[in-house]
């Protein structure tokens, strides 16, 4: 038996081992000296409490109880939806609920291997028939798992294939640490070329521009879109993905979403603009986008849809509703403690009197779009990269264990 991706260098089958001939447990308590280790569901496996993020109260008296922790140890937790196997790289101590096991034989084994054989979809998968119980996932039976069978290959083998995961993990991980830098440049450009509630002016501005910002109604330059889609000139329906703008129905929830009657949907053209009431994680005020993708689509009467003349600049506009400056005029608008069904309760009309700043100069509106539109462009580019990495993981995990 070999795997179906496989490191040229080596033809030996993998043999047939029983866990409990390549595993034993190993309990050992009493060591409240050491740091206390949680398990995480990410690459670090066992890692120190104090590095989780949470704040978890616990008796400090009854850590002589906490069971030992060694690195290139295994911990079986309490949440086999999630996998239920944690490697630790470092020395410490864990809750008494959990199992610690470790290798009998490292002349033969790598731990490394074994962490990314626990970490495949395969073995999670497995996991279902040697599970109880329900609290917060399924209990693991450790004397169940002992009695499961393993594919592995040799010493040597083992480590090149751990040493190609571990490059694996790398790559994603300094792809997130990019965009999430990407993300952070973004966010601050955003406080920076935008003015703060309080001021007529950006904290920094591009060369070439002075003057003072102004504050215009939306409604000075934009107007509502009625048109239905009467003659069903469209049907390809949309839908505000907040992170991604309008999209395709089916290309986002994989399913078609409308009502049997789409002539009395919107129909909105490239160019215009739609507001979706609808608040979620990190949009608490909904989210107003620009139909880029498509000449044309169908949308819900439940979105406030408009479109702008040229005393504006479009692009500007586009990212100017990515800053928080018009979120405190559409609370103030909204009718009080008003969210019905996960809508905001704010009428066209009220949408449409919300204040916009904007420079004088459409040169400048569009040098600042300009520089937001090249910033999107790199982090859509970086999230594919993340998204394809991610997705070569997942293919090598599959393909490299048996």
């Amino acid at each position: 038996m070999e795997p179906k991706l496989r490191i040229n260098l080596y033809k030996d089958d993998w043999k047939l081992v029983k866990a409990k001939d390549i595993f034993e447990t190993y309990n050992r308590k009493n060591r409240p000296d050491l740091q206390v280790l949680s398990a995480n569901q990410d690459i670090r496996g066992m890692a120190p409490r104090s590095e989780s993020g949470y704040n978890i109260s616990h008796d400090r008296t009854n850590e002589i109880t906490y069971k030992h922790v060694l690195p290139g140890q295994f911990v079986i937790h309490l949440r086999s939806f999630q996998g239920g196997f944690a490697h630790s790289s470092v020395e410490g101590i864990t809750s008494p609920a959990y199992t610690v096991f470790q290798l009998k034989d490292k002349t033969n084994h790598y731990d490394l291997f074994w962490k990314f054989v626990f970490m495949s979809e395969k073995f999670i998968k497995s996991l279902e028939l040697i599970t109880y119980g329900i609290r917060d996932g399924r209990s693991i039976s450790y004397s169940e798992f002992s009695n499961m069978f393993f594919y592995c290959p040799s010493y040597e083998e083992q480590k090149s294939i751990s040493k190609q995961c571990v490059m694996l993990y790398d790559s994603i991980a300094k792809a997130e640490k990019e965009l999430g830098l990407l993300k952070s440049i973004k966010a601050a450009s955003l406080q920076a070329l935008f003015p703060k509630e309080s001021n007529t002016n950006p904290k920094v501005r591009f060369n070439g521009f002075s003057g003072e910002w102004k504050k215009v109604k939306l409604s000075s330059f934009a107007k509502r879109v009625t048109r239905k889609n009467t003659h069903l000139e469209s049907t390809l329906a949309l839908t505000i993905a907040s992170a991604y703008g309008l999209v395709s129905q089916i290309d986002y929830f994989n399913n078609l979403v409308v009502g049997s009657n789409i002539s009395n949907y919107y129909l909105l053209k490239k160019g215009e603009f739609a507001y979706n009431k609808s608040y979620s994680k990190g949009y608490p005020f909904g989210s107003v986008k620009r139909l880029d993708r498509y000449d044309q689509g169908i949308l819900s009467t439940l979105y406030i849809t408009f479109s702008i003349d040229d005393t504006i600049s479009s692009d500007y506009l586009t990212h100017f509703f990515d800053t928080t400056l018009w979120h405190k005029e559409v609370s103030e608008r909204a009718a009080e403690g008003a969210r019905n069904h996960g809508l905001l309760n704010i009428g066209a009309d009220d949408f449409l009197d919300i204040h916009i700043w904007k420079p004088e100069s459409i040169e400048e509106q569009q040098k600042i779009a300009d520089f937001f539109t090249s910033l999107d462009k790199q982090i859509s580019l970086q999230t594919n990269r993340l998204e394809k990495l991610r997705q070569i993981k997942s293919a090598c995990l599959d393909k490299m264990f048996v």
